[in-house]
């Protein structure tokens, strides 16, 4: 069985992560979608109520082969205790690319796991930064959120 884990803070989860899941649930027998803690940035939203409202997302768009987990430590690590054989990482621009792949070297270094990218296409414009920013001045986002998202919100 072909595991693939996809890590992300997911603060909110958006139509731009999904799409990626679609993706990668073609490509796996399954997929582990993990919220993951980063140390970098400050949540906005509860990690278990996003867990939670995920999966019901999951379950309205058919996507029965992905389980969606929380964590708080490597991802790499996290990863080989599902048994994955690989990291899925969603790629926007050229700059994601550089950043992804320094952390994909180091992660395929410490634990032998190599990262696979799935372009976000059409959706790539959107991220978590922007829809938080849009969240904050009062402007619609039903457009770039799942409602099960925008209900927890």
């Amino acid at each position: 069985m072909k595991i693939g884990f996809y890590a992300g803070s997911f603060d909110p989860f958006t139509y731009g992560h999904l799409h990626i899941i679609k993706k990668s649930a073609k490509l796996f027998d399954k997929v582990v979608v993990g919220i993951g803690v980063n140390p970098k940035k400050v949540r906005c939203f509860n990690q278990e109520k996003m867990r939670e409202a995920m999966e019901k997302v999951l379950i309205r768009e058919n996507i029965t082969n992905a389980t969606v987990i929380t964590y708080d430590n490597l991802s790499v690590d996290v990863a080989k205790e599902h048994e994955a054989a690989y990291l899925i990482r969603g790629i926007r621009n050229g700059m994601d690319y550089q950043y992804e792949e320094n952390i994909a070297l180091v992660n395929e270094e410490i634990s032998g796991l190599d990262t696979i990218y799935i372009r976000s296409g059409y959706l790539g414009y959107i991220s978590s930064s922007l829809v938080m920013d849009l969240i904050n001045n009062g402007k619609d986002v039903s457009k770039y959120l799942p409602q099960e998202i925008i209900d927890i919100i």
